[in-house]
């Protein structure tokens, strides 16, 4: 972590340096990256491969790789799907799992694909709607603007979604309209041994020896999609020092906050996160240890705990480390001090930082109640959040599209509809551990005497309470769904289901928590961050990208090692290096296809390579592209090093890890004979 400091000691506010960025697809440094690596990227590529990219709707990238619709993502992407699939018979997740034909390929429950056709700035349109206005008023005309503005691009929503993307933190507002893909299919995924390979040890760390490849299908009125916007792959793949391209959607990323609100994720919101996860990890460890079935169905909730964990841990050591924080420290005040400076930017913005900080003063006094009433939605289970989002979604079905919460305003409702009526499994076993440690941690942070804590516990302890519940509830069941949905507020009202009851008796609390964070705190941070925002512009120019909003960025830079404890990192390894690392063992073991047809392979193959673009999570699936726009590695990962790049990043050491373009080849023809998808590919 320490080279992350020095490097970010000498950044400056006015510019990005060397390949920092994750930029805008409609405001892309082009004369920048032409200097640095003599490579012009045109409108016209940039339209390509903004086509080309794509967003899993649930939290990861992809990118078309075929005219028939192939889309390529991690398995870690895909877990999900390959699980939901799955059976105690049938493990997809442990097997692995290859269409041979059309006909074989399986439709995922729940997932949902989107590919952005076109942005507009709707920057003036926003602006207008809250000039004047602060705290509840401004937030009710952000979110009644919002909502209007989607709903009218969005004419026909079960096709097309549209979201006001906030950029700057509220300099800048694009309106992105995606073109919205549900029929969605399963094509290929290696066995998780292989995917996975060296398990949490390895795990944002380099050297790394994965297949993290998934195929999945975009079918369209029943048919493969055709579409002449894919990514060609290329015949040669990366090589040290060229240049790549990597086009994803970065989750969400803090490198325009505020001190304060940086003191709040450092002392607060990551450690709360750090101690709830390590407790989690322990539940779902032991639920997997009672047998092979239970480790079968736990194994996507462990994997992305775990997965998890690590990272806001990465989070949390950037924000703890005292020369960093202060670097971030003296470069607000510079920027202050500029404000300051200047008496007519001083009344418009000067008191944005300490309205900031008041706001979250009083942030930190409900975020015990926000967290376990409101924010931790679903308890990490399926039948609560069915539960809930029903009893939400008849509510607010009530209101005008403009007044509605934001997850079920009009241009939602398809992706809510596409979870509440999922064929997915429900796993009453699971359901019952998930919901009892949960209602635990839920009685001892509002403590025994809460009002609501009596009320929904009554004399039943945490399992008791769970049992009941999912032992009891008709929710399991996609009629019943279905039925309350369609048949809304009465239906709710009317309904003797426990988990609708138990989601009532929740809802009233969980809603005035909200109210009172969304109209006094969270109204006045966006209002002022949206003032900083401006008064960054005004003070160091536009030349800048904004943090990320899981929507599509690009980025840039070339494959390259770094130095680690003195040593230097080579960034390409080898098919040979996975076989070398092997040792039979859970999780250094190669499953029975890869040692069976390794004499098949050429060893000397690029297998995982890292490079300097700037990435973070979100980012997982997304496409590495040459200066031609063709495929030559698949993201997957960053090294321990890219943890901190929430708030700085480091060229230095800062790395992307990706799986080689032509180390998938290699394996989906030799190791699993997937002669029908290389051809296809190529």
């Amino acid at each position: 972590m320490k080279t992350l400091i020095l490097t970010l000691l000498a950044l400056n506010l006015t510019s990005s340096y060397a390949d920092e960025g994750m930029w805008l697809m409609n405001d892309f440094p082009s004369s920048k990256v032409e200097k640095r690596y003599g490579t012009k990227i045109d409108q016209k590529w940039l339209d390509h491969a903004r086509l080309s990219s794509v967003r899993l709707a649930q939290g990861c990238s992809g990118s078309f790789i075929s005219p028939q619709g192939l889309i390529m993502t991690n398995h870690h992407c895909a877990h999900e799907c390959i699980e939901q699939l799955s059976t105690s018979g049938k493990d997809f997740v442990a097997q692995g799992f290859q269409a041979k034909t059309l006909e074989d390929e399986v439709k995922c429950p729940e997932l949902e694909i989107n590919q952005l056709v076109k942005i507009t700035d709707v920057t003036e349109t926003m602006n207008r709607a809250t000039q004047g206005l602060t705290g509840k008023p401004y937030s009710d005309a952000l979110k009644a603007t919002t909502a209007k503005t989607e709903k009218e691009c969005a004419t026909n929503s079960e096709t097309f979604r549209c979201d006001v993307v906030t950029l700057f933190n509220g300099g800048k507002y694009n309106l992105y309209e995606y073109k919205r893909y549900q029929d969605v299919r399963l094509v290929f995924a290696p066995e998780f041994a292989a995917a996975f390979f060296g398990g949490d040890p390895d795990n944002f760390n380099f050297p790394r020896y994965d297949i993290d490849l998934s195929l999945i299908r975009v079918y369209e009125n029943g048919a493969p999609l055709k579409s002449e916007n894919y990514f060609k792959w290329s015949k040669s793949g990366a090589k040290p020092g060229e240049p790549t391209f990597v086009t994803g959607h970065p989750g969400r990323t803090a490198r325009l906050l505020t001190m304060a609100q940086l003191e709040t994720r450092r002392d607060l919101t990551l450690m709360s996160v750090i101690a709830l996860y390590s407790e989690l990890r322990g539940v779902l460890t032991e639920f997997s240890n009672r047998g092979a079935e239970q480790k079968r169905i736990a194994n996507d909730h462990l994997f992305g705990i775990e997965n998890s964990l690590k990272a806001i841990k990465g989070k949390f050591q950037a924000l703890s480390d005292k020369t960093f924080f202060e670097s971030k420290r003296r470069d607000e005040n510079v920027l202050i001090q500029k404000i300051k400076s200047n008496p007519k930017w001083n009344k418009e913005y000067g008191s944005a930082w300490s309205e900031i900080e008041k706001a979250e003063k009083e942030y930190r006094n409900i975020f015990t109640a926000l967290t376990w009433l409101e924010n931790n939605h679903d308890f990490d289970t399926k039948l609560f959040g069915i539960a809930k989002n029903l009893v939400r979604a008849a509510a607010e079905f009530e209101k005008p599209n403009e007044q509605r919460l934001k997850e079920y305003t009009e241009s939602k409702i398809p992706e809510l509809k596409q979870s509440l009526l999922s064929t997915a499994p429900i796993y009453d076993e699971l359901e019952i551990a998930m919901l009892t440690f949960y209602f635990t941690k839920f009685r001892e942070n509002l403590k025994a005497d809460h009002p609501l804590v009596k009320k929904i516990f009554a004399k039943k302890s945490p399992r008791d309470l769970a049992k009941s519940l999912v032992n009891d509830t008709e929710l399991k069941k996609i009629d019943v769904r279905e039925a309350l949905f369609k048949g809304g507020l009465k239906a709710i009202r009317e309904s003797k289901d426990p988990f609708i009851q138990f989601a009532l008796s929740m809802d009233a609390d969980s809603r005035a928590i909200r109210k009172k964070y969304e109209d006094e705190i969270e109204s006045v941070t966006k209002k002022n961050a949206e003032k900083i925002a401006k008064a960054r512009f005004l003070a160091l120019g536009t030349d800048t990208y904004p943090d990320a909003t899981f929507t599509l960025r690009i980025s840039y830079g070339s494959v390259e090692g770094y130095k680690e404890n003195g040593k230097k990192i080579n960034p390409v390894t080898t098919l040979a290096g996975a076989f070398e690392r092997h040792t039979g063992y859970e999780p250094f073991a190669l499953p029975a296809s890869w040692l069976e047809n390794k004499s098949k392979l050429n060893l000397s193959t690029p297998f995982n390579f890292a490079t300097s673009n700037d990435i973070i999570g979100g980012n997982s699936g997304s496409p590495v592209v040459n200066s031609a726009g063709e495929i030559v590695g698949l993201v997957f990962d960053g090294n321990i090093q890219s943890l901190g790049g929430d708030y700085g990043f480091d060229p230095t050491v800062n790395r992307a890890v990706a799986v080689h373009s032509e180390g998938m080849l290699e394996a989906l023809d030799k190791i699993y004979g997937a002669k029908r998808i290389v051809n296809e590919i190529k």
